[in-house]
């Protein structure tokens, strides 16, 4: 039986291609895009989640979130994902309407109305989901578990401690982790393992259909940012990879320890302060992802664009 999700989002090339590998995958069914401010400005976020879907024939609900963190100002990332926050391929305007409902409100219906517990899997600042909590605490028994992207046990990517989701809104991210629901945290410490390579996009680009030449393009401009900035054997793929282990769990390894965020520290806001011993009787309430098999996730996304036209 497929695993009814809702995705939260802030496309963003690496998001793009999680929504490609949840429409794709048979696994999951997708019952709702929310979206938030990040990776570029809630607008373009917004229209960007539409174009993706649009061009992928999806009709699922897609609604607009918060445009700005609970109490900070806003971080975006233009320098990785262009003025556009999707430059690269030319993707045509969105058919796909935006609902009329908030990104809160859409979560809050579809947990209400599914008669089996949803899995949320938020992949990009946390805001919506924190106040999701925060405003329907009833519906917490009908949310399976959290699948999300951000954090690391091992130091950031925007600053030397945070990771750039759980920096954008660390007070959101506070409170997702201390809700008392299962976490699973793909952070850093598996998504820079999660590369991939130009023979890889090159792989992709002679599928020859129009999605999976349009990935290809996402990646051609992706990869710029981190050729120029990091010493990596290729892209991290983020995003895909709390949808892929969804999936296909095997891909990955993980262990189970207590996280929190660091929400004052003068140098170290946004961390994600990680500890497998569980001292002092914290509870152990996420499972931190740490390693992945990068062949086998490089074949299911290479399985997924072929899936699909």
């Amino acid at each position: 039986m497929s695993i009814p999700v809702i995705m939260d989002c802030d496309p963003g090339h690496d998001d793009a291609i999680a929504l490609v590998l949840a429409v794709a995958s048979p696994e999951l069914e997708l019952l709702a895009v929310t979206t938030s401010a990040g990776n570029q400005t809630i607008e373009k976020t917004t229209l960007n989640a539409r174009k993706v879907l649009s061009f992928l024939g999806s009709k699922v609900p897609v609604a607009r979130g918060a445009p700005r963190p609970l109490f900070r100002d806003l971080i975006i990332a233009p320098q990785v994902h262009g003025e556009s926050g999707l430059d690269g391929p030319a993707l045509p305007e969105p058919t796909l309407p935006e609902s009329p409902l908030s990104a809160v409100e859409l979560m809050a219906k579809v947990l209400r109305e599914s008669d089996r517990k949803v899995t949320l899997v938020p992949t990009a600042a946390l805001t919506n989901v924190a106040t999701l909590l925060m405003t329907h605490p009833e519906l917490k028994e009908k949310i399976e578990r959290i699948c999300l992207m951000g954090g690391s046990a091992v130091g950031g990517n925007w600053t030397a401690a945070a990771e750039f989701n759980i920096l954008v809104d660390p007070e959101a991210a506070h409170i997702v982790f201390n809700a008392g629901l299962p976490v699973v945290m793909c952070g850093l410490d598996v998504t820079h393992k999660a590369l991939v390579t130009r023979a890889d996009v090159e792989r992709f680009r002679s599928i020859r259909k129009r999605t999976a030449i349009m990935v290809a393009e996402l990646l051609d401009f992706f990869k710029k940012f981190h050729e120029a900035q990091f010493d990596f054997a290729g892209s991290p793929l983020h995003d895909p990879c709390p949808i892929a282990f969804l999936v296909d769990p095997t891909l990955f390894t993980w262990k189970k320890a207590h996280v929190d965020v660091e929400c004052r520290g003068r140098h170290s806001i946004g961390a994600t302060v990680v500890d497998y011993k569980g001292g002092q009787g914290r509870e152990m309430n996420v499972d931190v992802v740490l390693g992945i098999d990068r062949l086998r996730f490089i074949d299911l996304i290479d399985a997924a664009l072929r899936r699909l036209d």
